[in-house]
């Protein structure tokens, strides 16, 4: 039997290690069951489509936790020339990358519109008022139909070329690709303040979508990453979803 070997990765909701040619991604104790196979099914429908996705090799209970097994990612991570670099380049190079993503159709992955719907609905900092507000706000956005990674960041991604892969579906999701911008806005505007914006307007360039059209879905993405547990965030946050100045 192959025994888990050395942590490749940790994040708030699960740490990757070596297991034997493969990784095998263990979720939290905290987590629940059904995050392994949420997502396990996402990579499993993402299989068929021409997008850099590990392969799911297994579901299953390993050491009290339950986890995914699946194809390692290359152990070099966009985000450290994201990081040292701060030319247009690599701004660009993620925003195709992120393209691609979104020209693929959705179908069988879960609804944008009733994750946010579900969680700007749970979200504790929201008065009655506010979370109205937020749920005509989110109503009267366009939908869509095409893939969302739902966590797309430069950390997310690894190796390059033929090698690239990009991990973390697990929020991964059918709807508006302007909605799936937004959430990488929010998650750079706090890790990387000084490029969110610059992200934006140049995955607007690429597409010719309006920087407008992608700003337009703040609210409610702010306002649905309250149920995430970053508490650090939770101010800026509310400020984003125009709920406080």
């Amino acid at each position: 039997m192959t025994e888990t070997g050395r942590l490749l990765g940790s994040g708030k909701e699960a740490e990757v290690f070596e297991y034997g040619a493969l990784a095998l991604k263990l979720y939290r104790p905290t987590a629940s069951k059904a995050s392994s196979f949420r997502e396990a099914a996402n990579l499993s429908i993402l299989e068929r489509l021409a997008l850099p996705t590990p392969k799911v090799h297994a579901v299953g209970e390993f050491d009290g936790r339950w986890g995914v097994l699946m194809d390692r990612a290359p152990s070099s991570c966009f985000a450290d020339q994201f990081v040292s670099m701060a030319g247009e380049a690599q701004l660009e190079e993620m925003a195709q990358l992120h393209r691609s993503i979104h020209e693929e159709p959705g179908e069988g992955l879960p609804s944008l519109m009733a994750r946010l719907s579900a969680r700007i609905r749970r979200a504790e900092r929201l008065d009655a008022s506010s979370r109205k507000r937020l749920l005509l706000e989110l109503e009267s956005l366009p939908d869509g139909d095409r893939v969302c990674h739902g966590d797309f960041h430069p950390w997310n991604i690894h190796g390059s070329g033929q090698g690239l892969i990009i991990v973390d579906w697990l929020d991964a999701c059918c709807g508006n690709p302007l909605a799936d911008v937004c959430r990488t806005y929010v998650l750079l505007r706090h890790a990387m303040p000084d490029r969110a914006m610059d992200y934006v307007e140049a995955y607007a360039s690429l597409t010719g979508s309006e920087v407008s059209g992608i700003l337009a879905w703040l609210p409610p993405i702010a306002a649905a990453r309250l149920t995430e547990g970053v508490a650090n965030e939770n101010d800026e946050l509310l400020r984003l979803a125009g709920l406080s100045s």
